[in-house]
């Protein structure tokens, strides 16, 4: 049973792995959620996506600052996995940048690849978008765009367009400037820019010339967008790793980032608890099976104790042979061992802004994702619930039958807001002749927790029965006998209503809230349980 509530509404990408925990499909999406759901409930899926559902076992997803990096993302984990399911992207698919060339007078255009000297400036997911961005810095700042120059001026240098080097009218000088301007906006900084050009527009649209003003706002948009610059992929020659933490509850919660040549290729997480140096203990063990990158980017600059020249750095960077004083989180004997694992000095940086602490954010939202979203889940359910603490564990029971014959139960067990399928529990019903749900309840309810009682084990937190007042009643009537006062709820599939014991009215509470969706999604997997299980009975009785 996949657990669509907690992939989040964000955007970012997904990916589909079968039983053999293979990726076979790797998409990127705007809302997560509503993306991955919509595989699941469309019934006019296509023949090749229906394959696809068929086989998904599990889901993950990375979450990204926009759906610009999202897209990103995508093309580079195709890349690097080849899904069974996705169309090959060849390398001519590669996003393009912005290149400024190396000449004496440089040349502004669009590269494909990063094969010629130069700045480039991107990658650019929409060529839209990129053409804007090329056509205003041109036009601005009157920069060449010709491959070879010409011995003549041409028609760009007589609109105004371009100041036209070839003409030997302008300096070299004079001409950079013109360039570093345009790399100053094609770095993220085109507010200056956007500010002129929208008292531009503002003085066509007073003479009411509304063509040009309207270039002029799409202009604006198209520098606006620069400033969504991407996290998830970067233009750097060494590969880094990207570790962030979460202390919670005195339990450790990490992430990995893989960042491949700038481009963030996986992530990885783990939890563990509490103890001192943590850190470098995790280091050394997760290094110990991986490769080493050149670079490790760790948090909390904040608490390293520095002499003031050293933090007032844009990046706190550690490096053999420089050392850390002694009582700091990293220590010399573990950079030491990176450098040994790595074959060469290894960088430690703490970064206080800028891409690298984007990306320390970016996997601190994915651990708060992977981690915590299925205990939102439970807190929500215990409030609206008015429960006195969260409940953690619950079991659900379901009962199953095709006109009264091979009637069976089931129990699942969810903990922590995520299903714990080795305490699944199936019962064939012994008692009970034709079609009774409410003796069949009473039956399971009571084998399951006679046996918990003699066992002297532990009794969940809340009991749900899947069924109106009749069920929650044959319940009750079975729990007060045996004395377990675990609080108990029963959840009506037509309308998704929650009764409780003493009251004739269900619950107001939505079937859309978080609560609800979660009783349905426990419910759902306790229907799947059961019928399957009526299912294999039905086919063995058939084939005996």
């Amino acid at each position: 049973m996949i657990d669509l509530s907690v992939i989040p509404a964000s955007s970012g990408c997904y990916i589909y792995r079968d039983n053999e925990n293979e990726i076979i499909y790797i998409g990127k999406a705007k809302n997560l959620k509503k993306r991955v759901s919509s595989y699941f409930q469309k019934r006019d899926l296509d023949p090749k996506t229906r394959l696809l559902v068929k086989h998904i076992d599990s889901i993950d997803f990375i979450v990204t600052a926009n759906e610009v990096e999202a897209l990103i993302l995508e093309n580079t984990l195709i890349k690097k996995h080849s899904p069974k399911y996705n169309i090959d992207l060849k390398d001519s698919k590669s996003y393009a940048f912005i290149h400024i060339s190396g000449d004496v007078f440089p040349r502004i255009g669009i590269l494909r690849r990063a094969t010629m000297q130069g700045k480039l400036y991107g990658p650019f997911v929409s060529a839209h978008d990129r053409d804007e961005i090329l056509d205003v810095v041109k036009r601005t700042f009157k920069l060449r765009s010709c491959r070879n120059m010409p011995k003549r001026p041409c028609l760009r240098f007589h609109i105004g367009n371009c100041m036209a080097p070839c003409t030997g009218a302008v300096s070299a000088e004079v001409y950079k400037k013109a360039i570093d301007k345009a790399d100053f906006v094609l770095r993220g900084n085109s507010e200056e820019l956007a500010e002129k050009l929208r008292l531009e527009m503002e003085e066509y649209s007073k003479k009411q010339e509304f063509e040009i003003a309207k270039d002029l706002r799409d202009q604006i948009y198209s520098l606006e967008y620069l400033n969504n610059r991407q996290h998830v992929s970067r233009r750097i020659d060494h590969d880094e790793d990207v570790v962030n933490y979460i202390v919670r509850d005195d339990k450790i919660y990490i992430m990995v980032f893989n960042v491949v040549k700038g481009s963030l290729v996986g992530k990885e997480e783990f939890s563990f608890r509490y103890h001192q140096n943590f850190l470098e203990e995790f280091l050394v063990r997760y290094y110990s099976g991986h490769e080493t990158p050149s670079e490790i980017i760790l948090p909390d600059a904040s608490e390293i104790q520095e002499e003031e020249a050293y933090t007032s750095a844009e990046d706190v960077v550690f490096e053999t042979p420089a050392l850390k004083r002694e009582g700091d989180n990293i220590s010399r004997s573990l950079v030491d061992f990176l450098s040994q694992r790595h074959g060469k000095a290894v960088k430690i940086t703490i970064p206080k802004r800028g891409d690298k602490k984007d990306l320390l954010l970016l996997a601190e939202k994915n651990i708060e994702i992977a981690f915590f979203s299925a205990t939102s889940k439970v807190e929500e359910l215990g409030k609206r619930l008015m429960l006195p603490d969260p409940p953690r564990v619950i079991e659900c029971f379901d009962i199953s039958h095709l006109s009264g014959t091979h009637t069976v139960a089931s129990m699942v067990q969810f903990r922590d807001g995520k299903a714990d399928k080795s305490n699944y529990r199936r019962f064939k019903i012994k008692t009970v002749e034709g079609i009774d749900d409410f003796a069949s309840i009473a039956e399971v309810v009571s084998r399951r927790y006679t046996r918990l009682l003699e066992e002297d084990k532990t009794l969940p937190d809340l009991i749900v029965i899947d069924g109106g007042k009749g069920q929650l009643s044959s319940a009750v009537t079975v729990l007060k006998k045996l004395g377990v006062k675990t609080p108990v709820i029963s959840l009506a599939e037509r309308e998704e209503e929650i009764f409780i014991p003493g009251l004739s009215d269900p619950l107001p509470i939505k079937k859309n809230e978080k609560a609800s969706l979660y009783l349905q999604e426990i419910r759902d997997e306790a229907h799947r349980f059961a019928i399957t299980f009526n299912r294999r009975l039905r086919e063995k009785a058939l084939t005996d």
